[in-house]
C-alpha cells in the first residue's frame, strides 16, 4: 500500500504544500513539480448521464419526510470515514437513512431540507471532484490519484436529481442557521457539532423514528432488490456446498470467503458478518469468529446475506450436515425446526398481528421439547414461564430491508405490536440449540444447534418466500446437497 505525502484537507494544502508523512520517503514537492501536476489532463466530465434507477423513489420518500416536519431545517449525513488501524480506514458504508432519501452513497455527504413556504428545498452537500490547481488531487490522503474519481457536483446532480453544493462549505453555513433543526445523529461528528446548540436529542429521535418507520413498508423498486439478494445468496450457498471438502481441511473461515467472494462479485458487500458455524460453534447464535474446525458427522449452521449494491440485503440460515446426511438425532432437531418454521411462515398474512409467526413457530417447539422430556408440561404453562426459551433463545424474526435488523428505531406499537401489511418483508427463523455443556439434556443432544431462516414478503393474499430457492426439508436438503457435490 502506497504512502500519501499529504495533509487531508485542501486549505491544508494551501498552507503548507510540502507536509507530508513521517518517515515518507521524499523530502517535499519542488514548486516545478508542483507546477507541472498542474496541466496537461483532459477533461473526464460526464455530460450523458442518466438519472439512478430509484431516483423518483427517493424525491417522493423526500416529499413524505417533507410533510411530516413543515418548516424545519432536517440533516441526513451520510457519514465519515471510519480509522480501521493507524492511517487505514474500514470500507464505507452510508448510512441507511441518507442513502435511503438520496440514492447516493458517498462519504461525507449531507443531505438538507431548508424549509420553504411550501415545503423544503432539497440540497445535497458533497465532495467535489479533487482540485488539480492546488493539488489537492495528487497530494491529499483523499485525492483522486490516491482513491479514485468522484463524481462532480454537476454529475451528482444529473444523476440524483436535486442541487448539489460543496460540503465544505455546509458546517459554517449551519452554525449560523436560525429556526429548529433536526438531525439524524451517530454518522457525522462535524456537522453535529455545527448543530450542537440547535438540535435537541428528543427532536432528533423523532427523525431518526420517523425514518425507521418509513421504511416499514417496501415499494416495487425495494421488493425488486430483496429479490437480487436472495437470489444471489442463494447462489451463495451453492457456493459454500461445493467445497465443504476444502472447508474440513482448513476451517470455518473458508466457508466465510467462499461466501464474501459471491457478495462482492454480486453485490455490494455482505450485509452483516457472516455466520459459518460448524458443530457445537452453532449453538452460538452470533457466532462470528469463523476459525473453527470443519467435521465430517457435524452440522454447519450457515447464516449469510448478500447485500445489494443499492444496499439491500438478504438475510437467510441454513443447518447442513457437512458430510450430506443428518444423523437420526440431528434429523429429529432439524425436523421439528423445519416444522416450527412451517408454522411461522404460515402465520405471515396481511391483517394478523406481527407477533403471531413468533407464537406460532415458539408453540410447535415447545410441544417438542415436552413430548421429548426435556422440560415438564403442560405446554401453556412452559410457555407462559417462558422455559423453552432456553433452548429457543431468541425471538423468531425481524423486519428486513437495507438493514439486516430493519426500522429498528420504529416505536413498538408501529413494530412488534402492530399488524402485518403487503409490503413488510421478515423473516422467519426460529431455531433449537442445545449447549455443549448443557446437563439438563440427554448427552446426544448436547452441541447440536439448528437454525432455519427465510425472508418473506407480505403480499395481498398472504407471503411469498423470496428466499424459497433454497431447499429446507431435511430431505430435499440432502438431495440438493448432493446434486452440488456431483
Amino acid at each position: 500500500m502506497a504512502e500519501e505525502l499529504t495533509p487531508e484537507t485542501p486549505e491544508e494544502i494551501e498552507d503548507q504544500p510540502i507536509k507530508q508523512r513521517k518517515n515518507g520517503l521524499y523530502p517535499g514537492v519542488s514548486d516545478e513539480l508542483a507546477e507541472n501536476m498542474k496541466s496537461g489532463w483532459a477533461d473526464t466530465e460526464l455530460r450523458d448521464l442518466e438519472p439512478i434507477a430509484q431516483a423518483g423513489r427517493t424525491a417522493e420518500r423526500r416529499a413524505a419526510l417533507s410533510a411530516r416536519f413543515p418548516g424545519e431545517r432536517l440533516v441526513v449525513p451520510a457519514g465519515n470515514l471510519k480509522t480501521r488501524s493507524n492511517d487505514t480506514e474500514y470500507a464505507f458504508r452510508a448510512s441507511t437513512e441518507y442513502a435511503y432519501l438520496t440514492g447516493d452513497q458517498t462519504q461525507d455527504g449531507v443531505l438538507v431540507l431548508e424549509p420553504t413556504e411550501d415545503g423544503h428545498e432539497a440540497t445535497l452537500y458533497l465532495l467535489p471532484r479533487s482540485d488539480r490547481e492546488n493539488g489537492e488531487f495528487w497530494l491529499d490522503g483523499q485525492g483522486e490519484l490516491w482513491v479514485g474519481r468522484r463524481h462532480s457536483l454537476s454529475e451528482a446532480e444529473r444523476l440524483l436529481g436535486l442541487p448539489a453544493k460543496d460540503v465544505r462549505e455546509l458546517a459554517a453555513a449551519l452554525k449560523e442557521a436560525t429556526g429548529p433543526v433536526r438531525v439524524v445523529r451517530g454518522h457525522d461528528a462535524g456537522i453535529e457539532a455545527a448543530l450542537t446548540d440547535k438540535v435537541t436529542a428528543e427532536r432528533d429521535e423523532e427523525l431518526r423514528v420517523y425514518l425507521s418507520e418509513a421504511r416499514l413498508i417496501k415499494d416495487s423498486f425495494e421488493i425488486g432488490e430483496l429479490e437480487k439478494a436472495c437470489a444471489a445468496t442463494a447462489r451463495g450457498f451453492e457456493d459454500v456446498v461445493k467445497v465443504l471438502d476444502k472447508a474440513e481441511a482448513t476451517s470455518e473461515r473458508y466457508i466465510e470467503g467462499t461466501f464474501f467472494l459471491r457478495a462482492r462479485v454480486e453485490g455490494n458487500d455482505i450485509g452483516y458478518g457472516s455466520i459459518c458455524a460448524a458443530g457445537p460453534h452453532a449453538t452460538t447464535l452470533h457466532w462470528v469468529r469463523n476459525d473453527g474446525d470443519v467435521r465430517s458427522g457435524d452440522l454447519l449452521l450457515l447464516d449469510a446475506g448478500v447485500e445489494t449494491n443499492e444496499l439491500y440485503t438478504a438475510d437467510v440460515t441454513r443447518t447442513l450436515p457437512i458430510n450430506g446426511t443428518y444423523s437420526e438425532i440431528q434429523r429429529k432437531v432439524y425436523d421439528a425446526v423445519y416444522e416450527a418454521q412451517e408454522a411461522g411462515i404460515a402465520a405471515v398474512k396481511p391483517g394478523a398481528a406481527y407477533r403471531d409467526f413468533h407464537d406460532a413457530a415458539q408453540r410447535v417447539l415447545t410441544e417438542k421439547l415436552v413430548e421429548w422430556g426435556l422440560v415438564e408440561g403442560p405446554v401453556e404453562r412452559v410457555l407462559e414461564l417462558g422455559l423453552q426459551r432456553r433452548w429457543t433463545l431468541h425471538g423468531t424474526g425481524h423486519m428486513l430491508g437495507m438493514d439486516v435488523h430493519d426500522c429498528a428505531a420504529a416505536r413498538t406499537e408501529a413494530y412488534v405490536d402492530t399488524t402485518l401489511a403487503p409490503g413488510m418483508c421478515l423473516t422467519v427463523e426460529p431455531g433449537l440449540y442445545f449447549q455443549a455443556d448443557d446437563l439438563t439434556v440427554p448427552e446426544e443432544y448436547r452441541g447440536i444447534g439448528v437454525r432455519i431462516e427465510d425472508d418473506i414478503l407480505v403480499t395481498e393474499d398472504g407471503n411469498r418466500n423470496l428466499s424459497d430457492a433454497l431447499p429446507r426439508r431435511s430431505d430435499e436438503v440432502e438431495a440438493w446437497m448432493a446434486s452440488l457435490k456431483g
